[in-house]
């Protein structure tokens, strides 16, 4: 068994939002994402055809989703699913803090509301 720690092992310059898959069988997936001041692109949306339960660990960030008008700002410790298609992106991640997201992705009707 290989410890590891999520707040660790991830590049100190952040150009790039890291990512990085820890687990990916039976049809769930689990991800580290690491930003720092990123966002996505503009004009760009996250369209998924799983759902995901997102964990924010560390820094803070905003999610715009297509259908609100209200911007969802995250915390250390606020998690939020979304829906698989559910249209939405990164408005803005802390610029002077990495921003630490455990994503988890699953397949639609198999996870509990």
């Amino acid at each position: 068994m290989d410890l590891e720690n999520l707040f660790e092992d991830f590049p100190e310059e952040l150009d790039e939002e890291f990512m990085e898959d820890l687990l990916d069988e039976d049809g769930v997936r689990i991800e580290r994402i690491v930003s720092q001041g990123h966002a996505s692109p503009e004009g760009f949306w996250y369209d998924q055809g799983e759902d995901e339960w997102v964990l924010l660990l560390a820094g803070s960030a905003g999610l715009v989703f297509e259908d609100e008008d209200e911007e969802v700002v995250l915390r250390r410790g606020d998690h939020i699913r979304i829906p698989a298609h559910k249209r939405h992106r990164v408005s803005w991640t802390a610029p002077d803090e990495e921003t630490v997201w455990l994503a988890v992705y699953y397949q639609p009707g198999t996870g509990r509301s």
